[in-house]
């Protein structure tokens, strides 16, 4: 049986990963990637301690719900990106602050 210690250590990599993720790219692609990385580690965290803690669902109906924000957030934000690829042509974060001052005129 895996312990609830091991559940934290994958949850933590997950973050840490996620939070590099997001911090070293420029790439907005990659930035949703880190950030869906870091719903599933809080996921992960709800399912981990409504197993070991409470021994009730309450864990896992919140990781549905993570589940499903993730999903919204996926699919909202890669419609952001191919509208924005669109109109600039690049997907890096550096653009976006050109497209603002353009908007802005």
């Amino acid at each position: 049986m895996v312990s609830l210690q091991a559940y934290l250590i994958v949850s933590l990599i997950l973050l840490i990963t996620g939070l590099v993720i997001m911090i070293s790219r420029k790439n907005i692609v990659a930035i949703l990637l880190g950030i869906e990385l870091i719903l599933n580690s809080a996921a992960l965290n709800f399912v981990a301690y409504s197993k070991y803690t409470t021994n009730n669902l309450d864990g896992h109906i919140f990781s549905l719900f993570i589940i499903v924000i993730a999903a919204a957030e996926a699919a909202v934000g890669l419609a952001i990106v191919i509208r924005f690829f669109q109109i600039k042509e690049t997907i890096h974060i550096d653009e976006v602050s050109e497209l603002r001052e353009e908007i802005a005129r």
